[in-house]
């Protein structure tokens, strides 16, 4: 039987998560525990799980603004919105995830972790009741954005922002979308390349505001 082995910390991970380094090191370390066996992660992923999760996820914590409440759609394993809520304790995140075993996960572990700035609603995006329009959403891995932009907006205020974390087909998911742009009232929509000499797999993000 092979044995697979859990990631190093990478020297980048400091540089992403500078004071809060720890709270990443053990939101890592129990997702490396838990994370298989809960259905978070894939059995082949313990090796890359600080490059490819965890790091790819915080990358995006910059673009966060200040004091800002952020929706994270299909939060999952908490990536990236636990990482992000790690790396950026002034910003409110709204894990928004429809699967009660991965609820259950969100919450137990924002626990474990202290994080005051976290709330988690049991929900899809286009079914969810929040009190007030979100700032800014985020999004990995959830589904194409024709599909993705049609059920976020309607929970974004005037003026707020997309972020959605895509691989490397993201041009093309774009021009697939561009009906859905114009239906949304997108502007300024960009994809941004995060990472680049920082991490060996970089980060790319669809990064649009609703006008």
């Amino acid at each position: 039987m092979t044995i697979v082995q859990f990631e190093p910390e990478p020297a980048a991970a400091a540089e992403i998560f500078g004071e809060r380094l720890e709270l990443a090191r053990e939101f890592t370390a129990h997702l490396a525990k838990w994370g298989e066996e809960l259905g978070l992660i894939g059995p082949l992923e313990l090796p890359r799980l600080w490059t490819r999760h965890v790091l790819n996820s915080g990358l995006v914590a910059p673009l966060l603004w200040p004091e800002a409440t952020v929706g994270d759609i299909g939060s999952g394993a908490g990536l990236p919105g636990l990482v992000l809520a790690i790396a950026r304790p002034d910003v409110q995140m709204v894990l928004i995830e429809p699967m009660e075993r991965r609820v259950d996960w969100l919450t137990a572990e924002s626990e474990r972790l202290a994080l005051e700035n976290v709330t988690v609603l049991r929900a899809r995006a286009e079914d969810v009741s929040l009190p007030r329009p979100l700032d800014q959403v985020t999004a990995r891995a959830v589904s194409a954005l024709s599909k993705l932009i049609p059920i976020t907006a309607p929970l974004l205020r005037y003026g707020g922002e997309m972020l959605f974390m895509k691989g490397e087909r993201v041009q093309a998911e774009l021009d697939a979308a561009a009906k859905v742009i114009r239906k949304a009232h997108l502007v300024n929509t960009e994809i941004l390349v995060l990472g680049d000499g920082l991490v060996p797999e970089v980060t790319r993000v669809f990064r649009a505001t609703v006008d």
